[in-house]
């Protein structure tokens, strides 16, 4: 088991009635507990919090009319890594697939699986199914698109960044996962913290990856390589990025920066050093994390000021 201290600060300037959404606090799952967390809030009375109804995403809701607005985010996160052989893991057929995974095959705004559909069978029709399968269309991600910060906007999609080959780490996810359903393997988008990425890329920032539907889990996969699959950490799930955005604004309000720190430790408070192993395929959510989870209450500080 890893644990992971948090921190995530977020800063705004108000120029007007506005509405403000974040999704910033780590997922719940069966292998996922959140142990402690905490929120102090800066030029903001009212703070509601629920669950996305569709995803259960945890949201953060609140009104603002002017000002500067702080969000100060501590959090403590445990991960009990699901780890299995990537030759025991097999694909799953359509007809095989639950409910709830189905919607994971279709394309969507950012990621056109219809469009791609004859090009990931020309290229991956022909490999044996199961996970070695999803890891090849991975690998080709990585060796066809080059990591380049600016290279693509908030319109870019899987399409356009196959015709770049250049963009940031959501379009290596979204990408990946048009592929992925284009050969009829559901996949979904995740957004989250990661620890370990290379410090010449830049300040710590949030991450976006991939989970595959193989056999009975979702499984990670993240075509960027820009850090372990063990130092990743749940915020939240979607279609593609237009669901697990980290703050959706409503009104005249300026972004001016931010503040993320993520630290690994052992049980005993011991820093950890966090490695990937790619012989090995890593879990942390099954097809019951769709599902209502029941958790031990957290208490949530809020602080307004």
């Amino acid at each position: 088991m890893i644990r992971f201290d948090i921190r995530c600060q977020l800063d705004y300037q108000v120029d007007g009635q506005s509405e403000l959404m974040f999704n910033i606090q780590p997922a719940h799952t069966l292998q996922q507990a959140v142990d402690s967390e905490s929120i102090a809030w800066t030029g903001v009375n009212d703070v509601a919090s629920f669950s996305d109804p569709g995803l259960g995403n945890r949201m953060l809701k609140t009104s603002v009319a002017s000002g500067l607005v702080r969000v100060d985010y501590n959090a403590r996160v445990s991960i009990a890594h699901h780890v299995a052989h990537p030759r025991d893991i097999e694909e799953v057929p359509v007809g095989s697939l639950a409910p709830e995974i189905l919607p994971y095959l279709l394309p969507t705004r950012y990621c056109e699986s219809d469009q791609l559909s004859a090009f990931a069978q020309s290229q991956f029709g022909h490999l044996p199914r199961g996970y070695s399968r999803v890891q090849a269309v991975c690998d080709w991600v990585h060796g066809h698109v080059r990591f380049a910060p600016g290279a693509s906007d908030s319109w870019t999609s899987a399409t356009g960044t196959l015709r770049s080959g250049a963009g940031v780490c959501r379009d290596f996810a979204h990408l990946t996962i048009a592929l992925l359903r284009a050969l009829n393997i559901p996949a979904r988008f995740v957004a989250g913290y990661d620890y370990g990425a290379d410090p010449a890329l830049g300040p710590t920032d949030f991450h976006a990856y991939v989970e595959a539907f193989l056999r009975d889990r979702w499984y990670i996969f993240d075509a960027s390589r820009i850090c372990p699959r063990k130092g990743l950490v749940r915020i939240g799930t979607g279609y593609d990025a237009a669901d697990v955005a980290f703050a959706t604004i409503y009104g005249p309000t300026r972004f001016l920066g931010m503040k993320l720190d993520i630290e690994p430790f052992d049980l005993r408070g011991r820093a950890l050093a966090v490695t990937d192993d790619p012989g090995v395929a890593i879990s942390t959510a099954s097809l019951a994390d769709m599902l209502p989870v029941v958790t031990n209450a957290l208490v949530l500080r809020t602080m307004a000021a």
